[in-house]
C-alpha cells in the first residue's frame, strides 16, 4: 500500500530539500542543548549571583577536555575569568573578579560559579564553553541583567511671588537601571520638564522640575512627585508644600465702633500675612506718637480706659526682608455707650412671630367670610324692594330713567297748541326763589299749559295712544322755581 501511494504521489525535490533542513537545524538544536545553562539573570549590586552550566551527553561518547567561563561586558572584548582543567586544576585570569568568583563543583559535568560583590559594571554575556572531543567546543551563555534601584529624593525650592515662571521644586531618581519615570501630582496648573544623566556604570539618574508663576496664594500648596521603576515593588510617592516668599498684607482688627469715654480694656490687634515671618511691627498715629494712655505689646496695642486722647488714627507698619506695609484705622470715642441692636438671630425670632400672627390672622378672616357668606345665602333678602310709585307724583319723576323721552302721540297737534316737556330730573320744592332760579339748576323756567296738556292726553286716550305717562286727573300744580345747590324739601310722595 505504501508502495501504491508512493507510485501516486511522488516527493518532489522541493519537499526532500525543506526535510533535509529541518532534520539539520533539529540535530542542531540536539547538539545545543548539550550545554544547559540559564537564558537571563537579574542581580543587584553588593548582591551575589550563581550562573548555572551542564553538560548532557545521553550517548556518552563525548569526551570532556576542559571548561571556561567568557565574559563580554556591554561595551568591550572576550575575556575569561574561570577555567577548570581535569589535571591542571582551577584559574582565574581577570583580575576583575579576583575574590569574587568560584566553582561550586569540582567537576566538569557541572562547573556552575557564584560571583559576588557584584558590581553594575558585571552586567554582560556570560558563556560556558567546553571543549570536547570528538565533536570540538559545545557552549552555553546566559546575559546577566543588572538592575539598581534608585535613589529618590525630592526638595522644594524657596522662591518670591513674581510674574515670571520659576522652578519651585525638584525631584530626583538617581543611579537607577533601568531609567526611572517621574510624574507630578499637583493641581496648581504649572508645568515640569525631565532630563536625565547615564553613568559611567551603565546607572541612569532622571531630574525633573516643577515651574510655575508663583503667587502669594500660592505659598504652602502642595505638590507631589511620584517615581516609578521596574526595581520598586511600589511607586515612591513624596508629597512637597511649596514656599513663596512675598512682602506683608496688613490689618487692623479690635475696633468695634464703640469706644465710649471711661469703657476699659480695649484692643487693637495689627495682623500681618507674609513669608518669611515679619520682622519688625510698629504702632502710630497720623499726629506722630502714642498717646500715653495706650500700651503696645508686639502686634497688640492696649487701651486700658478709653478717654478723648486715643480719638485719633493709629497706623501698624510690618516690614520684613522683601518690604514693609502698613495700614491705618481712626477710632472715634463718644461720650455714651452705643445700645447694640438685636443680633441676626433676635431678628429671625421677631420675625418669625411676626410671621405667625399674620398666618393666624389670614386663617381667621378667611373662615369668617366664609360663613358670613353661607349665613348670606341660607337667610333672607337683606334689601327691600322699592315702594309702588303713584303716577304723576314727585317720587315717580324721581325714579324714571334718564334717557331722553320719546314722544308716542301719532295725532298732531292742533295749531295753537304748545306743549313743553322737563328737561331736567331734579327735584323742584317750594324752597327755590322765583325770581333767582329756575328748575333744572338754573335753567329758565320751564312753564306747562295745562288744560291744552289734557286736551293733547285726551285726543291721545281716545285715538289709542298715550303721549305721556304722567295721569292728568292727579298732575300736581307746577310748584314755584327754585335755585339749583339750595335746601330744599322734597313735596309729599302719594303711594
Amino acid at each position: 500500500m505504501a508502495r501504491d501511494y508512493a507510485a501516486r504521489c511522488p516527493v518532489s525535490p522541493v519537499r526532500r530539500l525543506v526535510a533535509a533542513v529541518v532534520t539539520l537545524l533539529v540535530a542542531e538544536g540536539i547538539s545545543a542543548q548539550k550545554v544547559r545553562v540559564d537564558e537571563e539573570l537579574e542581580a543587584y549590586p553588593t548582591e551575589s549571583v550563581d550562573l548555572r552550566c551542564q553538560f548532557i551527553d545521553g550517548a556518552g561518547r563525548t569526551k570532556l577536555t576542559q571548561v571556561s567561563w567568557i565574559w563580554e561586558p556591554s561595551e568591550g572584548q572576550r575575556d575569561n575569568i574561570a577555567v577548570f582543567h581535569p589535571s591542571y586544576g582551577q584559574s582565574f585570569p581577570n583580575l576583575a573578579f579576583k575574590d569574587r568568583v568560584l566553582f561550586l563543583n569540582n567537576s566538569l559535568e557541572n562547573p556552575s560559579i557564584r560571583i559576588s560583590h557584584l558590581k553594575m559594571s558585571d552586567a554582560g554575556r556570560y558563556t560556558c564553553e567546553y571543549a570536547t572531543y570528538p565533536s570540538g567546543n559545545e557552549q552555553g551563555t546566559t546575559t546577566l541583567v543588572m538592575l539598581a534601584k534608585p535613589k529618590n529624593s525630592a526638595k522644594v525650592v524657596t522662591v518670591q511671588a513674581g510674574t515670571k515662571s520659576v522652578v519651585v521644586a525638584q525631584c530626583e531618581a538617581a543611579e537607577g537601571k533601568p531609567a526611572a519615570t517621574i510624574k507630578w501630582l499637583a493641581s496648581i496648573g504649572g508645568n515640569h520638564s525631565t532630563s536625565t544623566t547615564n553613568g559611567p556604570d551603565g546607572t541612569v539618574t532622571v531630574r525633573s522640575e516643577y515651574r510655575l508663576v508663583p503667587t502669594p496664594a500660592d505659598n504652602g500648596r502642595e505638590v507631589t512627585c511620584m517615581v516609578e521603576q521596574r526595581t520598586q515593588e511600589r511607586p515612591w510617592v513624596y508629597p512637597l508644600k511649596l514656599s513663596v516668599e512675598y512682602p506683608p498684607t496688613v490689618s487692623i482688627e479690635g475696633y468695634d465702633e464703640n469706644w465710649y469715654v471711661g469703657r476699659s480694656g480695649a484692643v487693637l490687634q495689627c495682623l500681618a500675612s507674609s513669608n518669611p515671618a515679619p520682622t519688625n511691627v510698629t504702632w502710630t498715629t497720623a499726629s506722630g506718637s502714642l498717646p500715653d494712655t495706650v500700651v503696645v505689646e508686639g502686634n497688640r496695642l492696649l487701651v486700658p480706659k478709653v478717654d478723648d486722647a486715643v480719638n485719633t488714627t493709629f497706623i501698624c507698619e510690618v516690614k520684613n526682608k522683601h518690604g514693609a506695609s502698613r495700614h491705618h484705622i481712626t477710632t472715634i470715642v463718644i461720650e455714651e455707650q452705643r445700645q447694640i441692636t438685636p443680633g441676626p438671630a433676635t431678628g429671625a425670632i421677631v420675625g418669625g412671630i411676626l410671621g405667625t400672627l399674620a398666618f393666624i390672622g389670614i386663617v381667621v378672616g378667611t373662615v369668617f367670610f366664609v360663613r358670613k357668606h353661607q349665613e348670606d345665602a341660607d337667610g333672607p333678602p337683606k334689601h327691600k324692594p322699592p315702594p309702588p310709585v303713584k303716577a304723576g307724583s314727585s317720587t315717580e319723576m324721581l325714579n324714571k330713567p334718564s334717557e331722553p323721552p320719546t314722544a308716542t302721540e301719532t295725532a298732531p297737534l292742533s295749531p295753537g297748541e304748545v306743549y313743553y316737556e322737563p328737561t331736567g330730573r331734579e327735584p323742584v320744592t317750594n324752597l327755590d326763589d322765583e325770581t333767582t332760579g329756575a328748575l333744572n339748576g338754573g335753567a329758565p323756567p320751564v312753564m306747562v299749559d295745562l288744560a291744552k296738556h289734557d286736551s293733547i292726553n285726551d285726543r291721545a286716550a281716545a285715538d289709542g295712544h298715550h303721549g305721556n305717562d304722567l295721569d292728568s286727573s292727579n298732575h300736581e300744580p307746577p310748584a314755584a322755581n327754585i335755585c339749583h345747590g339750595e335746601s330744599f324739601v322734597y313735596p309729599a310722595m302719594y303711594v
